[in-house]
């Protein structure tokens, strides 16, 4: 199921970081993101709402240009 929210996202295991673009264009670059995290969000089907629970105001982030 597409998320409202996410469009898309990627995990470098070696440097634990997690990159997300949002439907609205907006990419963000979560540092210090365990693989534990990043496969949950994989296989959850509400990857917005993951997102908000267990990523968003818990990790270092860095705003990106657009996608």
């Amino acid at each position: 199921m597409p998320s409202t929210v996410v469009a898309s996202f990627s995990y470098d295991e070696i440097t634990e970081m997690l990159r997300i673009t949002f439907v609205s264009g907006l990419v963000y670059q979560y540092k210090s993101v365990p693989f534990e995290i990043y496969h949950a969000m994989k296989t959850s089907g509400a990857k917005g709402i993951y997102f908000n629970q267990h990523i968003k105001g818990k990790y270092e982030f860095e705003k990106l240009d657009k996608a």
